[in-house]
């Protein structure tokens, strides 16, 4: 079992305390260890899958519910309450344990979903999807801590890869799932087949983990968990609202107050929920950096390639809604390899080539012209998807082993966060350029080469947003995933 126990004297008035993971010294409990494994790897699956699924199923979602005004919503209050609960949830677990948080964010998740498949209006479905996007939120940084308390550093790597993997491969599979379903079965069944994946996540999480702990007197930073929640949810809607400038300023204002607000409440909090020192460590503040800028670079590239793809070489729709697979396929490779290398070597020199590789690969997209072939396309895809996929796995690792146990949740939601929000800032920050730049365009007569110059530009934006993350990476410095016998050695 896991239990919370007192390590070490108490500091500044506190105890800390820290998760002893001991399943796999004793071999009765290998089983349990595994069913737990299986449990989170279902629960990243729908994670993974429902940020996907919905795309292709709009179309008909719309023709039935007419509500074709209220379509962003559909996807923006996902992203608002899974991204804002993301660093909520990971406090929590360090408070109150691992399984109960994450049982609590994965029943949230299906009661969404059951209500999404059985709405009956856009409104009725986006106040689900809300509901869905709170349980989301506790899903990924809650499987990857868990990892961390299961396996020692030298199988940790090895794992977080495997994980990430799964998750790449499922965001693979969303869009064509949605698209199936939605049209030989009704757009209801693209949230009603989560049940027959959660409820057996949810009953082998729950058997095969039996969380013993003892916990001090225990207490929430409610005003930090405000202050944020405001300042982040502030921030999201200025990025995806468009319209009136002045309340989209108002916004921005708002979420800056909020966000200076949090900072001097987490500085005196007893018990933060995001604690201020976890940024002097530097592997996890320049890997926080790192995530957030490769994030905003391939969630942009994710975004624009079948843009591109479709109304600049004249692919079909359908060819365009497969033309992502070879870039996924890349990130895959690279995410498994790159997990397992953090065992043998450091951070470091996994994270630069891949960012050099992926910053490669931008360029050459950068300088694509109406004249590309889709065997050129796909080239630049593979060479960038390459890069991308070590970065996932490592920062998620880095942050989590640079900290002692007790507080690895908020650990690692924090590096989470900073990938989610990275990427929805840089969408939304690219798409609002290439909209500006296509209004104020040249002279051009071809629209073709209009749209093609814009996405140059856009691609070029990307790969300046993932040059500052080779930086970041190179900063990191030394540090590595060091097997905890080796640790005892050095002192550690």
């Amino acid at each position: 079992m896991l239990l919370l126990l007192p390590r070490g004297p108490a500091t500044n008035g506190k105890e800390a305390f820290s998760y002893m993971p001991n399943e796999l010294n004793d071999p009765n409990q290998q089983p349990k260890v595994k069913f737990i494994t299986i449990s989170l790897l279902m629960g990243l699956i729908l994670a993974s899958i429902d940020q996907t699924i919905v795309s292709t199923a709009m179309p008909t979602i719309i023709k039935q519910l007419d509500g074709l005004s209220l379509y962003s919503w559909v996807f923006t209050i996902y992203m608002l309450a899974s991204t804002t609960t993301i660093p909520v949830y990971g406090k929590l677990a360090d408070l109150f344990g691992r399984r109960n948080v994450y049982l609590i964010g994965l029943s949230l998740f299906l009661i969404g979903s059951v209500l999404c498949g059985f709405a009956g209006s856009m409104t009725q479905l986006i106040v689900f999807r809300g509901i869905q996007g709170l349980g989301a939120g506790a899903l990924m940084p809650i499987a990857f801590t868990i990892v961390g308390d299961l396996y020692p550093p030298e199988s940790r790597g090895k794992f977080m890869g495997l994980f990430s993997a799964v998750f790449s491969i499922s965001s693979i599979l969303g869009p064509v799932l949605g698209g199936m379903i939605s049209e030989h079965l009704g757009w209801g069944w693209i949230f009603f087949i989560n049940l027959p994946i959660g409820i057996p996540a949810i009953y082998l999480m729950a058997a095969a983990w039996k969380e013993s702990k003892r916990y001090a007197r225990r207490s929430i930073d409610w005003a930090g968990v405000v202050t944020f929640s405001i300042s982040i949810v502030s921030l999201l809607l200025a990025l995806v609202l468009s319209g009136d400038s002045s309340t989209i300023i108002a916004l921005f204002s708002l979420s800056a107050l909020f966000l200076a607000l949090f900072i001097w409440i987490e500085a005196k909090a007893k018990e933060p929920m995001l604690p201020l020192h976890l940024f002097k460590i530097r592997v996890i503040a320049f890997g926080n950096i790192a995530g957030f800028f490769m994030s905003a670079g391939m969630f942009g590239a994710i975004a624009f390639i079948p843009l591109f793809a479709q109304d600049v070489m004249g692919v079909s729709p359908t060819y365009a809604g497969y033309i992502l697979i070879p870039l996924m396929l890349s990130v895959v490779i690279t995410t498994t390899i790159g997990g397992r290398l953090m065992s043998k070597v450091s951070y470091r020199v996994i994270l630069v080539p891949s960012m050099a590789l992926m910053a490669i690969g931008l360029g050459l997209l950068g300088g694509m012209t109406v004249d590309t072939t889709a065997m050129q396309l796909v080239l630049y895809m593979i060479i960038t998807g390459l890069g991308m996929g070590a970065l996932y796995p490592v920062v998620g690792t880095a942050a989590q082993s640079a900290v002692e146990p007790g507080i690895r949740g908020v650990a690692t939601s924090s590096s989470q966060f900073f990938r989610s929000i990275g990427g929805t800032i840089g969408v939304s920050v690219l798409g609002s350029l290439l909209t500006q730049r296509m209004v104020t365009g040249g002279s051009e007569t071809d629209s073709r080469v209009v749209l093609s110059h814009n996405l140059n530009s856009i691609f070029l934006v990307e790969l300046g947003f993932v040059i500052i993350a080779l930086i970041a990476c190179f900063l990191m410095g030394d540090a590595r995933l060091v097997p905890k016998a080796s640790k005892v050695k050095q002192g550690d």
